[in-house]
């Protein structure tokens, strides 16, 4: 083959296979190994890179979070998201709703926080300053995992979590079962009524329950969650009054309610919340920065 049309082919596949760029940042697909089988993901590097996070999946058959890591890696924040266990191009066997409320005991919670562990240790070794601070950004079923990954791991210095519980995973049942998918259900019902549910209602089904709470309390790392009012998968106010107890004990933990907001809190057209995130992340990232010049 002549050479200069080799280079030309060269040229015009290798970036669509592996590497491409925007005017703010470069994506790079990776693969990277987690409890016996292989994750594949994309990093995506702004030009400048003030912190850097790991986008943690919610509980539905989740592929990479382009548009929302697009987002962020606009802003100057490095990120690592990669197809669920089980989905897209990842190995290993999805565990979901689709297959029963299996995809919240604890085997499978510890084994997404290992995925999620296994990401952050891969996006380090992408990241040209080893000193930027790095974080777990994640949705609803991640209010589980994340505590327990930042637990394993000394590398998480933040999380940001979107539609969290701080409830138990068997509590959190039985809320979303109370409210069977009515979204006028806060029209009709109190907080109190929800807490005596969730207290007192028998479990559909049995199995040891994951308390993140019991993770956090061992946590001394600044995070942030985003709370929709209207949210019928999690009693939001529950979960706030969880978080003013960990408040007043000192705890990094701080939270924002949007009033006219559901469970969904990050995609689409919902601005607002994600913009929060992106302000609260560099000012936690220049801090943690900060602390280390002093140590």
């Amino acid at each position: 083959m002549n050479i200069k049309l080799f280079l030309w082919l060269l040229l015009i596949t290798l970036p669509k296979m592996v590497f491409s760029q925007s005017a703010d940042f470069t994506i790079q697909d990776v693969k990277f190994e987690s409890q016996g089988i292989t994750l594949a993901g994309s990093i995506l590097t702004p030009k400048k890179t003030f912190a850097a996070v790991v986008i943690v999946h919610g509980s539905d058959l989740v592929k990479r979070e382009m548009e929302f890591a697009k987002r962020l890696a606009k802003e100057g924040i490095a990120v690592l998201t990669y197809d669920k266990r089980g989905v897209g191009e990842s190995g290993g066997v999805y565990v979901g709703p689709s297959v029963g409320t299996n995809n919240i005991d604890t085997t499978n919670l510890s084994l997404l926080s290992q995925d999620a562990s296994a990401a952050v240790n891969t996006l380090r070794t992408y990241l040209k300053d080893k000193k930027t601070p790095i974080g777990l950004v994640g949705f609803s079923q991640a209010g589980w995992i994340i505590p327990i990954a930042a637990n394993k791991s000394p590398q998480i210095e933040f999380m940001v979590l979107f539609s969290c519980p701080t409830i138990t995973t068997l509590e959190q049942l039985r809320f979303q079962f109370y409210t069977n998918g009515n979204n006028n259900f806060w029209e009709n019902h109190t907080e109190s009524d929800a807490l005596e549910h969730i207290k007192n209602e028998p479990d559909r089904y049995q199995f040891t329950a994951t308390d993140p709470k019991i993770s956090l309390d061992n946590l001394s790392i600044p995070g942030l969650w985003l709370f929709g009012e209207k949210d019928i998968q999690i009693p939001v106010k529950v979960c706030i009054e969880q978080l003013n107890t960990f408040k007043v004990q000192g705890k990094p933990f701080e939270y924002t309610l949007f009033s006219t907001l559901g469970h969904n809190t990050s995609s689409g057209n919902i601005t607002v919340p994600v913009d929060i995130s992106i302000q609260w992340i560099k000012q936690k990232a220049l801090d943690i920065k900060k602390s280390k010049v002093l140590k």
